[in-house]
């Protein structure tokens, strides 16, 4: 395992949710606001990309020791 600094667990643990804030939003538009079908497929996608990403990283974030 890679281990890191708890500064940078926090900067990554930081765009980690906002890949989720991101996928939240893309959703809400997703179910709300689009009409057409192939732009809520594309946002759809692009949303569950990043609510894996961002899952994966908390993950990595809470299963990895820091370095002291």
């Amino acid at each position: 395992m890679l281990l890191i600094s708890s500064m940078e667990k926090m900067w990554i643990s930081f765009g980690s949710m906002g890949s989720l804030f991101l996928a939240m939003l893309f959703m809400f538009f997703v179910k709300t606001k689009f009409n057409n079908r192939f732009l809520k497929a594309i946002f759809g996608l692009i949303a569950y990309i990043l609510l894996f990403i961002g899952f994966i990283t908390m993950i990595y974030i809470i299963f990895n020791p820091t370095k002291a």
